[in-house]
This record gives C-alpha cells, structure tokens and sequence, in this order.
C-alpha cells in the first residue's frame, strides 16, 4: 500500500477489437462489491461525460472490459474466465454476457502468467467460462513459455497484423437462456410497446441476440456507426424491441428490466457494396451477410465475437431472419463496419430442435501493459 492506495496486479490487453483490464482472481477480493468498486475506479466510471478520462477505459463498450482468470478447480478446463462488462456514464459492472473478443487473450494471458504450462509450439488451453457455463479452447503459438504476438493474420477493426488465435465453443447454444433457441421458435412476432410489430429471429449461441431486418428501420447494414448514432429515433427503436425480446427470451420480466448487456441487437441485411472505416471497399460478392450490431447501447464498430458466432448458427437454422437473407457459405464472412469477420458453425436437427455441436473463430491479441493498478484503500475497506 502507497500513500493511502492498493497496488493490485494488473495487465492491460487488447483481444480482438476489444480492450481491458486483466486480473488475477487471487488478486482480487472475494466480496462481490468490492471487486465492482475496483472496476469502476479503474475503468474510470461513471463519467457523465462518456469519456472515461479518469480511468483506462475508453468511453465505449468495447474499450471498457474486465477479464477476471484463475486455474480451475474443474477437471475438463485449465482455467476459469469470468467477463465483466462496465458501464461507461452508469455506475454498473454487468456480469451477465461472455465477451468473445477478450476470450482470445485469457489462454495467452494464462500462459504468459504461468497459469499454464505450455511447450515450443502450438499450445491449446482449455476455458471454461463462468458468465454462461460454457467451454472453450483456445490454440495459439507459444515460443520461450510465451505467448507469441507476432504473426500474419489480420482481423477488422485492428491496425497490423499478429498470431492467430484459433477459438473452438464447444456446445455454446443457450449460455444466457438455457436454449439456442430461446423461444423454441426460428422466429418471432414482437409486439413492441408504441412502435409497432416486428418479425425477429432470437438466438441464444454464448451471448442472446435478436436479430432483426435492418429494412424494416429503413435501413441497408452498411451505414457507419457515427451516422446510425446520430438517429436518436432509430437507437430508441433498437432498445426498444431489445427489451422487448429480453422478456421473449425470459432474460427479464419486464422490458425496464433488462440487462444492458444482454440480449444483444444485430440489423441484418443481404449483401450490397459498402466501405469499412478504414476506407477499405467490399463488393457485395465478397461476403455473406451484412451486419450493424448493438453494444451496450452504442453500435458496435465491428461485431461482438460471440455476434459473429450466433451470425453463423443462425445462418444453418432453416427459418431464421439470417438464414432468409445470407449467402449460403461453410465459413461465413460477417460484413461489420470494420470489414469481415470470418465465421463457422456445425448445428445439426434432431426432430424439431436444434442444436449447434460448435462455434469456431479467429482471433489476434496483444498484452500492452503489465504491473499494478491503484486503487483507494478506503474502495476496498476490509474486504478479503
């Protein structure tokens, strides 16, 4: 302790297009409150200004994640992996959704922490993760007894290139709601409080997401993010069949209920011409669907890994939104703001259910920062 402050373990990564602080489980208290209490301090919420200036987040979703790794007690996982998501201008740490972008630093972050011994090579990690109950393995190069960050494969959304990561979800359908289709039903009719009725397809594959056709807003899934914000009307309308299919899905009992983290909302669309933020222009042939996805009520400026995922599934589930308007395909390629984002699903249909075997997608991170997080003593009181 320094000057009144607590030293805690830390290391600042990137996974994927998402950012956040990693910690230690051990270096954490146990007493639930006090943990929230150190990720608001240290991501810098609330901020009323939305810019997380006073801490290490970055005024958006994506950018203001805690991952929480410790070796597993379970015998078919090397480690626990527990996601926290924190509200950027609310004072709220959500733990009800897995993040799929930083999923793909917990195996290097377990490696480079010695959590797991890996050789020269190839190293595979088993995750299992605590938000959804759901496995994972994680394959990257290992060089030295560290991860290695250095490597060819480039993914939307993140300037350069580094080692590909290889995520396999093991059975990932119904992490959140207890089934891939929540409903029991490829699609649905909501009827959505003082906007009207709309057909959705809710998708439960380790995150839930309603997806919904971006024409019935007036819309192409190729628009950039800045300017779908600019549309208070259209955001409202979002979050509003948002809530809707939370109660749909029996995420909440009420539409005010719902978790700002879960379900997420995707606007799907057919394939058409359009131009990423990083000026990089795609054809309507050089992918399969179109997407523009809702995060913790911003619009993603890639997609939500597990996103992607539930993208894949759904496109295989014969009466799905998704499976009417993309482009058949083994590897989905995902059109997001970013560019495409590659994806692979195996489901099968056992009488009238649905079931998805696997997920599988690919990943890059970096570890930007490693040594200790301050935090007032007085934050964490007691607490063990």
């Amino acid at each position: 302790m320094m000057g009144g402050q607590r030293r805690i373990r830390a290391v600042f990564c990137r996974g994927g297009t998402s950012r956040g602080v990693l910690f230690r489980g051990s270096d954490l208290p146990k007493d639930r409150a006090a943990r929230d209490r150190i990720f608001l301090h240290v991501l810098g919420s609330p901020d009323p200004y939305g810019r997380q200036l006073d801490g290490m987040g970055a005024g958006i979703s994506s950018l203001s994640k805690v991952v929480i790794v410790e070796p597993s007690s379970r015998e078919d996982a090397d480690v626990d992996y527990t996601f926290v998501q924190v509200a950027v201008k609310e004072p709220v740490v959500d733990y009800g959704t897995m993040c799929g972008n930083m999923s793909s630093a917990v195996g290097p972050f377990a490696v480079d922490e010695g959590m797991v011994k890996a050789d020269d090579g190839i190293a595979t990690v088993r995750v299992f993760n605590t938000n959804t109950g759901k496995h994972y393995t994680a394959r990257f190069p290992v060089k030295g007894g560290r991860a290695v960050e250095e490597g060819d494969f480039e993914i939307p959304g993140v300037a350069g290139t580094g080692a590909r990561i290889r995520l396999d979800y093991a059975d990932p359908g119904g992490g959140a709601s207890g089934a891939l289709l929540p409903t029991g039903q490829p699609r649905d009719v909501l009827e959505v409080a003082d906007i009207g009725r709309f057909e959705v397809s809710m998708v439960d594959v380790s995150n839930p997401v309603v997806f919904v056709r971006a024409a019935e807003f007036g819309r192409s899934a190729t628009e950039g993010p800045e300017q779908l914000e600019r549309d208070a009307d259209l955001m409202d309308r979002l979050d509003r069949v948002r809530r809707a299919a939370s109660v749909a899905m029996g995420l909440s009992w009420t539409p005010g209920e719902a978790m700002l983290s879960v379900p997420r909302v995707v606007m799907i669309a057919p394939p058409s011409d359009f131009t990423a933020l990083d000026g990089r222009h795609y054809a309507a042939t050089d992918y399969h669907v179109a997407t523009r996805s809702v995060s913790m009520g911003n619009i993603h400026r890639a997609i939500m890994l597990s996103g992607a995922m539930c993208v894949a599934v759904a496109g295989n589930i014969s009466g799905t939104i998704v499976n009417e308007l993309a482009v058949p395909a083994g590897t989905t390629l995902v059109g997001t703001p970013s560019g495409l984002v590659p994806a692979e699903a195996e489901t099968r249909r056992r009488g009238d259910r649905w079931e998805a075997i696997s997920a599988t997608t690919y990943r890059t991170q970096r570890r930007i920062m490693e040594g200790a997080v301050l935090v007032p003593a007085a934050l964490v009181g007691g607490a063990t």
